[in-house]
Parts: structure tokens; sequence; C-alpha cells
């Protein structure tokens, strides 16, 4: 995959809902395989797809992308040895030393893609309306939908719901919503209210751990306060929440239409891959890619067949060395 065949992908995870991380090489020192703009897709679950340069780069471009997608902050490496570049080596660059038998370079910018917040408010009332239009300025998902339209497949692990059809039917949405299992589930209404709601649905047979995941009321306490002031209140808590990643998931993949997904613990990083350091080299290497040579009942992994071959010869050289170091 490469060109527009890497743009494609990208439209179609997007249009998914699922989360992912854009190397994309900006510069390049000969002899490496790759060129300037080329780029690649790496999905949470550590797949690459399109190119960013040969064995050498890829475990490593892998990894940091993993990275990047856990902490939803954009990095640059450059993929060489510091001795080639000195003091030339710009603030902030996150130099990876790699040293396969060629002495090519990279430097590659890898930037997470992350699935918006998705909110979903149900209810019709002024204040739902002013909720949805705040969080369509922050660029968040907004959803509005009438209490009787509300279904759990509306929303999913990693939605965040607001149910303000305030008398309407109460009891029956927030069944609903709590069915859905979404990262926030907040209930607009007063305290005793709230309890009058939750202690019907417990006699219906809903489990109290789930009931107990309902905020009563939704927002944070201002005191008296207009519907306006409702919805900044609301916002401004599941802002809150998010920031301190207390939402379970709200980061994660964000649901597609009528569909429910497997949530993602909020800031969790994927899974790692089995990764071994080539003795010969040095660099990093991912064991489900790479036949290893088994030497004095331990495996040995390597990124190419010229350090497999090296190693072959003579072992020991290398894992005396690997000692001493």
């Amino acid at each position: 995959m490469e060109g527009l065949g890497v743009l494609e992908e990208m439209g179609e995870l997007t249009r998914r809902g699922e989360a992912f991380a854009l190397a994309t090489v900006v510069w390049r020192q000969s002899p490496s395989s790759s060129q300037p703009g080329s780029r690649a897709i790496i999905t949470a679950g550590g797949e690459l797809r399109g190119w960013i340069g040969g064995a050498c780069a890829e475990p490593v471009v892998i990894r940091e992308a993993q990275q990047v997608m856990a902490d939803g902050t954009a990095r640059l490496l450059l993929l060489g040895t510091p001795e080639q570049f000195g003091a030339a080596i710009p603030d902030g660059m996150r130099v990876i030393p790699i040293s396969c038998q060629s002495e090519g370079a990279l430097e590659v910018y890898i930037e997470p893609v992350l699935p918006v917040p998705h909110l979903v408010i149900v209810g019709d009332s002024p204040m739902a309306r002013t909720l949805a239009s705040l969080a369509g300025a922050l660029g968040w998902r907004a959803d509005l939908v009438r209490g009787p339209d509300f279904t759990e497949t509306d929303a999913d692990e990693r939605s965040m719901i607001v149910v303000a059809t305030q008398g309407h039917d109460d009891e029956d949405v927030l069944e609903h919503a709590v069915a859905a299992r979404p990262a926030y589930l907040g209930l607009v209404g007063s305290r005793r209210r709230g309890a009058t709601v939750l202690g019907y649905l417990a006699d219906r047979g809903v489990p109290k751990d789930q009931l107990d995941r309902v905020r009563v009321p939704a927002g944070l306490d201002l005191g008296s306060t207009t519907h306006q002031e409702i919805a900044v209140a609301i916002l401004a808590e599941l802002v809150q929440l998010r920031a301190s990643g207390a939402l379970a998931g709200s980061r994660g993949r964000a649901p597609a239409t009528g569909s429910a997904r497997q949530a993602e613990p909020e800031g969790a990083r994927p899974a790692a891959r089995p990764e071994v350091i080539d003795p010969v080299c040095g660099m990093t290497v991912v064991t489900d890619s790479s036949r290893p040579v088994r030497y004095e009942g331990a495996d040995y992994y390597f990124c190419c067949a010229g350090c497999r071959q090296a190693f072959e010869k003579d072992p020991d050289a290398y894992l005396k060395r690997e000692t001493r170091c």
C-alpha cells in the first residue's frame, strides 16, 4: 500500500471510528530504501500498512506509534546513529540508534489520529439543544435524540450519554442507556428524582453496579442555575473527567450508528508485540516476524540475514560483547 492507497485507508479507518497513527518520512539519508513523503498507517493492534522503510525501521516505528496513540501526542524520530549528526540534532527530536549494515538514516514524523468524543443527549429541551451546540463547538460528535426514539444502539462503551428527558419516560430511557454501558451516563434532575428513578430500575432487576455509575444530577454543582448554565456545568464535568482519564474508553474508537463495540480502557496501550534486541547490531526485532538461531539453549533473533550470518560464524564474539555492555 502506498500513495493514494494510504489516504484511502485513513478515510476508511476514520469512518469506522478506529484510532491509528500516521507515520511520514520527512527526510532520508541514502542508502535508505524509503523516500521523503513515504507514509504508513499503524493500527492500534500494531499492524503497519504502507511503507516507511525496511526491517530495521519497522519495529521501531510500530513501537513508537503505539506509544503515540496511547499518549495522544505526536513525536519526531531520527532513526540513525548519533555520530552521523553530532550537534546538528534539533531539540525535541527523539533519536533512536539503528545500526543495520547500511548507513542510511530516516527522519519520521508520527502523529495520532484519534476519534472525536461522542456525546449522546437524550431529550428535546432548550438545555439539551444548548448542550449539543456547546459540544459541537468543541469539535465533539454530538447526537441529539428524542426520548421515544432512543435505544442502546445509539451509543456504545465509548460514548457519553446525558439523559435530559426531564420526567418524560426517564425510567425507560435510562434503562436503555444503562444497557449501552457508556463511558459516562448522567441524568439531569434533582437527587430526589434520581433516587426515585434508580430505585424503580433496581426493582426491575437492573444490576446495582450499573446503576451506581449513573451520575445524578449530571454536571458540576454550580448551585441554582439557568438551563444554559446547566449545559455548561454538564460539559465542564465531561471535559474534567476526560482530562483526568476517568472516563473508561472515551478516547478509544467512536461508535458506528446501530452498532456496539468492545470497550477499551482510557489511555490503555495496545498489546505489546514480543520484542528482543539483535545481538549483532542492537536493533529491536519483533520475534514473531524473525526466525531464531538457537545457541546454548537460548533463541536469538536478527533484523536481517547479514546479522544472522555474522552471529552464526562467531556467536561468542557478540554474546561476550553484550555481557561487557
